[in-house]
């Protein structure tokens, strides 16, 4: 391995003196090994977002927690050490703002939640909060139910279908209903051809040249994202337009933001915070649940005694034991697999490992819930590994923390459960695929390929 006095590198030695102002005291400084630059370049410098997965994986084996690699452009520390998880995320979390690919997302999702930094991120939450307190979301319940029975009772045993179309289909008609206050169906063709393009397209936008890249018209990728990004806000300005003109009370999560005011400052959304906060909604409740449901659906037909036992349980009303399918499914496939962050300053993490100003810090679930250290036996798919579980909590994120924490979690957890629950209580699964599924790491965790399963009746 390369020294890491003999190339640049984010990695300092904190001097031994006292901590600088905001830092707490830490253990001695410690050097953060990684591989070279040009190890880096070669494995990275062709289409480097969708190769990240597998370098971030290989890095974290090779050198340990902590893990700093650069390309010409950029300086990167790959954090997969859940005290130095905390501290990204929480104890620290004013040492940074959103990373250079969470800010390319405002292309397509403006200043939302997921984008947005301080100050404007905490009025926003305080505005959007009310739309997913508990008993709001026993209302959705019912939604979410509703339409996982219709999906049930329009399927027929001996159907091969493909897994991931049919999760979006059904959980884009609930997000329509519960967000939007509409059916979705005729329009979910176009929302999710449009939602394929702008996260296929979202890659071509993290390269060194991606923010030229979206300036010329003439460039395939900014001609396709444009086109998707056009037809989405088509549809979201016209409910929006359609909810200022109809004053009726609803309990859609559209028309709560419509009416929404700030309890701080009495501020009310514009039309487009409105639609940057439904697009952002739009993308976190419907692509990462139906994401979430294959992966579930995958692994359950790949574990016949694991199905066997889920069965059972949703058979008993037990959502206890779904809940653990789904939890294990996440961190075996978190949907939202990578977080960014970019330091403002130097930072100290725990175990004495400084990150310089500017560096973009990775928290990869994807790699951190495969951690020997936190998991045993990390690649196998065991729900009851989380019964009096000692896991520490940030060896575990998928849905982030901090306060920047997922808002729809509970929305998530509960259309999960309720989906599998439903869907289970007729169906199982089958799947001829062999081997592990190849995997595209976009914005969201997706499968690669089409994962065709066959349609059995339990009865």
């Amino acid at each position: 391995m390369e020294s890491s006095k003999s190339r640049e590198t984010t990695a300092t030695r904190s001097s031994p003196g006292s901590p600088s102002k905001g830092e707490r005291p830490r253990s001695p400084a410690a050097e953060i090994p990684g591989p070279s630059v040009w190890e880096t370049l070669r494995r990275l410098s062709h289409a480097p977002f969708l190769r990240l997965p597998g370098f971030l994986s290989d890095v974290a084996d090779r050198y340990g927690p902590v893990v700093a690699f650069h390309l010409p452009w950029r300086r990167f520390v790959l954090v997969n050490d859940a005290d130095a998880v905390k501290d990204v995320l929480v104890t620290q979390q004013h040492a940074f703002v959103k990373s250079f690919g969470a800010r390319a997302l405002r292309n397509l999702l403006g200043d939302g939640l997921l984008t947005s930094e301080e100050p404007k991120h905490r009025q926003m939450r305080r505005i959007v909060q009310p739309a997913f307190h508990r008993e709001r979301i026993a209302r959705y319940a019912e939604v979410m139910r509703a339409r996982a029975q219709e999906w049930t009772a329009s399927q027929r045993a001996g159907r091969t279908i493909d897994m991931a179309a049919e999760m979006s289909a059904l959980t884009l008609r609930i997000a329509g209903e519960t967000l939007f206050g509409i059916d979705t169906a005729p329009q979910a063709e176009q929302v999710r051809d449009a939602l394929d393009d702008a996260m296929e397209t979202y890659p071509a936008a993290l390269g060194p040249f991606g923010p030229l890249m979206r300036r010329l018209p003439f460039v395939s990728s900014t001609r396709r994202f444009e086109s998707a990004r056009k037809r989405l806000d088509a549809i979201l300005y016209d409910c929006i337009d359609e909810r200022r003109r109809d004053v009726r009370e609803r309990d859609d999560v559209l028309s709560l933001l419509l009416l929404a005011e700030d309890a701080e400052t009495g501020a009310r959304m514009s039309d487009e915070e409105v639609r940057d906060e439904a697009m952002t909604l739009l993308l976190a409740g419907h692509e990462t649940t139906a994401n979430a449901l294959v992966w579930t659906w995958f692994l359950l037909a790949r574990n016949p005694q694991i199905e066997s036992r889920f069965h059972a349980a949703v058979d008993a009303g037990d959502s206890d034991y779904v809940r653990r399918v789904l939890r294990e499914s996440m961190r075996l496939y978190p949907p939202a697999w990578i977080l960014g962050r970019e330091a403002v300053q130097d930072v100290t993490l725990a175990g004495g490992y400084r990150v310089g100003k500017g560096t973009t810090v990775f928290v990869c679930p994807l790699v951190l819930h495969r951690a020997h250290r936190y998991f045993e036996h990390p690649l196998t798919f065991d729900p009851d590994r989380w019964l009096g579980s000692d896991i520490p909590p940030f060896a575990y994120v998928p849905f982030g923390g901090g306060a920047r924490r997922c808002i729809g979690e509970e929305f998530a957890w509960t259309e999960g459960v309720l989906v599998l629950s439903e869907i289970g209580r007729r169906f199982r699964f089958s799947t001829a695929f062999d081997g592990e599924p190849p995997i595209d790491a976009l914005v969201t965790l997706r499968p690669h390929d089409t994962i065709a399963m066959e349609v059995h009746d339990r009865s």
